[in-house]
């Protein structure tokens, strides 16, 4: 068996992770090892020393499903007294408030709602666009996407993509891979999809032209070559979508976090900050042709997040005006702009407000929190 250093070097070297030298580097405790080169792998795609965030809102338009997963203490099931859907208008004045403050991004999700009809999403998107031309909608999980496909009256995978993207859906977000493998996925989440389901979803808004997000969530008590698998699997997923030259980069970055047991009905031991750093720098090395790595500090909290800029993330994720999901498994951490700025210039970074599509917006100043704008057009 190769030893961690020769995987390492290898790695740097140019040579692709294979799932056998992944599960090596997770039986590992080398950790600061595989900080270091995925460090380095990190710097090679982003040699300005610019942190990236993004001013963004979740927004959980409803909190029924019908899918049950046992490690969510979000959800309510259908018929529930304390389920509820949003209405429009208390949407749109979530979404005015994000713009107010400079907000340009907006992650909604909720349940896998079996009460809404397909109309209701294309018709809430639609009114958003008419609203909020400026925003971009970066909303709905594979799992949402395959729900509202069951109630569209028999479209295909693709065309309710399609209309959703035509309706106002810019980009997908990674939720719900969890671990991709169907042993832990059963387990977990019987109701949710295989791990094949997800990869359609992804790979058919790549088709279409839309980008995405791809998340890994450990500690549900996966095996290490689980981990490797997901990984690998997403890899080959943002191959075929290279290859095959559509309009389209495919997953635009990559977000591991660690499952938060509080609250659900799943009692487990939470990974470790170490375990999470980990499984970055893991990620970092193994996903060569992802480029941007956020970072998880909801879960993990703002200090573990500024140490993760050095063990391959270039992007420290969302301000997360709101947001419910994660809170309701007791993680709570709220950062705002400020404290991120301060964070980023704590690991001797420079701070930078992105878009979702990764293109700078604006980039701070050293001294102080005025920032100057970004010429795009330069």
């Amino acid at each position: 068996m190769p030893t961690i250093d020769t995987i390492l070097n290898q790695t740097l070297a140019g040579q692709r992770l294979q799932v056998d030298d992944i599960i090596t580097l997770f039986e590992s405790d080398q950790i600061e090892k595989m900080g270091h080169a995925a460090n380095q792998i990190m710097l090679r795609k982003h040699p300005e020393p610019i942190t990236t965030f993004v001013v963004g809102r979740n927004i959980n338009y409803t909190n029924v499903c019908d899918v049950y997963c046992r490690f969510c203490a979000f959800y309510r099931a259908p018929g529930s007294e304390e389920g509820y859907v949003l209405p429009d208008e208390t949407i749109f004045a979530k979404i005015q408030e994000t713009i107010d403050v400079g907000g340009t991004e907006i992650l909604m999700q909720g349940g896998t709602n079996p009460n809404l009809s397909f109309s209701y999403y294309t018709d809430l998107l639609r009114g958003i666009k008419q609203r909020f031309p400026e925003i971009t909608m970066h909303s709905f999980s594979p799992a949402e996407i395959r729900k509202m496909q069951t109630v569209s009256d028999g479209l295909s995978l693709e065309e309710v993509v399609r209309q959703l993207h035509e309706a106002g859906l810019d980009s997908l977000p990674g939720g719900g891979a969890e671990i991709l493998d169907n042993r832990t996925r059963r387990k977990i989440s019987r109701l949710k999809g295989t791990w094949e389901d997800w990869i359609e979803v992804m790979s058919t808004a790549h088709r279409i032209g839309m980008n995405t997000t791809a998340t890994m969530v450990i500690g549900f008590g996966e095996s290490m070559e689980e981990r490797a698998l997901h990984l690998t699997r997403i890899r080959d997923s943002q191959d075929i979508c290279l290859a095959n030259g559509y309009d389209s980069t495919g997953y635009l970055a990559f977000i591991p976090w660690t499952f938060q047991p509080d609250n659900t009905n799943m009692k487990r031991e939470k990974a470790t900050p170490e375990e999470y750093l980990k499984t970055l720098a893991i990620s970092r090395l193994a996903l060569d042709n992802i480029d941007n790595f956020q970072s998880s500090w909801v879960t993990m909290g703002p200090e573990i997040g500024k140490l993760s800029l050095s063990y391959g993330c270039n992007d420290f994720g969302s301000t997360m005006i709101e947001e419910n999901v994660v809170s309701a498994a007791g993680t709570t951490h709220k950062v705002n702009i400020e404290l991120i700025l301060k964070l980023i210039r704590e690991c001797g970074k420079i701070p930078a407000q992105r878009n979702t599509r990764y293109e700078l917006l604006k980039v701070y100043d050293e001294s102080d929190a005025v920032a100057r704008d970004f010429m795009m057009q330069n």
